[in-house]
């Protein structure tokens, strides 16, 4: 294998991702905006929950698609030995962690489903079961195409995953559907593997690949990788939960909901594309992980390019687009703003150095470092603050600390690959 990254085998990708990940931005916002103007704020309500609750699970399980890339470039990069027998079946792997996710979900269910889901309770519960089995196969494909470095047909998973929602919701808006409609579109996407499957040669190959290890260590790594993967959810999805959790009788109701927009706002043009491009950044560092830390000065000095210009941009022109798109309730400061686009990038970072542990196999120091930054969020979110500083300093603090995890990982590497080299 070549050591130079800078001449991996991602080159010419990131047009083909990127055109992905922006028709799935897109996708996934319209199909919100037709939500929200259709069902109204009542049927908006019960859609919203279903589809947050969806993402969490969901989320957790691109620790799937993170550990099946990982393990199948590293397979595609290694001679084959006598061994190749016991290396793990990925395909059936992942399928059966979908199975056992969806049954727990239902088994469950009579435990939190009450809580969850006040309408469509059972059918809440039923199509989430569904989803999270089917996603577990879209994760699998999406994690082997990446590690084969089949780009084309993962830019089209991608694509049609966001495409087939977006369908179903002008569908259903035409056909004046209701709640239930929404429901199922919100978890028809995940099918598009079958599409993908039945079209594509690259994507038969690509699914059944063998990984680099026994099935027990994939699996290992695997949950693992979920764990993190949870941990990550929380940190971006569960944010403006832990907001209000963490916000005392005292706060301003309206203050509350101009941080909880502007924390959106402002991670989406980082985190939303950033999530697209994790099987690259993945084979990329499997590929470099002789030269780690050269492997990660290009993704880092990218995202924090971004990050510096995006800050200074939410300084100037933040509060007066705040105001202007969404009206004069939501005003906040425009070092404010700044300060929560550096938060955004340092979560964008503490995901690239994610990326580098679990393609060096790291899955430990991986899951450690997300769980101690949202730890470190979560009480960061408690020092006696007004919401604004707050929010900044957890916003920052938790993935900074997180990222010091990773570097420590790397740190201890590097000083085991040295030895072994003087040996």
């Amino acid at each position: 294998m070549s050591d130079d990254v800078d001449q991996g085998p991602v080159r010419g990708t990131i047009g083909r991702v990127t055109v992905a990940t922006l028709i799935a931005a897109a996708s996934g916002y319209l199909v919100l905006l037709l939500a929200a103007r259709h069902l109204g704020a009542a049927g908006y309500a019960v859609f919203a929950v279903f589809w947050a609750a969806y993402g969490m699970v969901t989320g957790t399980q691109n620790g799937q698609l993170q550990e099946t890339t990982r393990a199948v470039r590293a397979a595609l990069d290694t001679h084959r030995t006598p061994a190749d027998r016991l290396r793990a079946r990925p395909w059936l792997i992942n399928t059966t962690i979908g199975l056992v996710l969806a049954a727990l979900v239902a088994a469950t269910s009579p435990l939190w489903s009450g809580q969850v889901f006040t309408d469509e309770r059972w059918l809440s519960v039923l199509l989430l079961s569904v989803g999270v089995a089917s996603f577990a196969v879209y994760a699998h494909l999406a994690g082997a195409l990446s590690g084969a470095l089949a780009w084309g047909p993962f830019a089209v998973l991608l694509s049609v995953d966001a495409l087939i929602r977006l369908v179903g919701a002008v569908v259903a808006v035409a056909l004046d559907g209701e709640v239930t409609a929404f429901l199922v579109i919100t978890v028809i996407g995940s099918v598009s593997w079958m599409a993908v499957l039945l079209t594509s040669s690259e994507a038969r190959a690509a699914v059944g690949l063998h990984g680099d290890v026994t099935p027990r260590h994939f699996t290992g790594n695997t949950v693992t990788a979920m764990a993190a993967a949870a941990a990550s959810a929380v940190l971006v999805m569960g944010f403006p939960v832990l907001i209000n959790a963490t916000g005392g009788d005292d706060a301003d109701t309206a203050t509350v909901g101009a941080v909880v927009l502007a924390v959106t706002l402002t991670r989406a043009p980082l985190l939303v594309p950033l999530n697209s491009f994790q099987g690259v950044l993945i084979t990329r560092f499997v590929d470099g992980r002789r030269h780690l830390m050269v492997a990660l000065r290009a993704p880092v000095a990218v995202v924090a390019a971004i990050g510096v210009v995006g800050s200074a941009a939410a300084w100037l022109v933040g509060p007066w687009l705040l105001t202007t798109v969404f009206g004069a309730d939501f005003q906040l400061a425009g070092v404010t703003l700044a300060a929560f686009t550096l938060g955004a990038t340092a979560l964008a970072l503490l995901t690239v150095t994610g990326a580098a542990a679990i393609a060096v196999g790291s899955h430990r120091w991986y899951a450690t470092g997300w769980w101690v930054a949202t730890l470190a969020s979560a009480g960061l979110l408690l020092v006696p603050l007004g919401v604004e500083g707050r929010v900044a300093i957890a916003l920052i603090g938790g993935p900074i600390v997180g990222m010091s995890i990773h570097g420590l990982a790397f740190a201890r590497r590097s000083a085991a690959m040295a030895v072994s080299t003087r040996d």
